[in-house]
């Protein structure tokens, strides 16, 4: 098996890894609800479960 002939130095390697970093992540708001969540993704406000500003779920009265 072949063998790099150099060790890559700290800064080299730092270079190369300086891209990889965080993001925050992106937010909407529910025109319906007024809910901030993330897109794409299914959000409860007081126990109903939303998505699309839609209603999917709704919380199961407790008796």
């Amino acid at each position: 098996m072949p063998h790099p002939k150099r060790k890559f130095s700290k800064s080299r390697t730092a270079k190369r890894r300086t891209h990889y970093k965080a993001d925050a992540p992106t937010l909407t708001t529910c025109k319906t609800t007024g809910a901030v969540h993330l897109p794409h993704r299914a959000y409860t406000v007081d126990g109903n479960l939303y998505y699309n500003g839609k209603l999917l779920v709704e919380k199961a009265a407790v008796a």
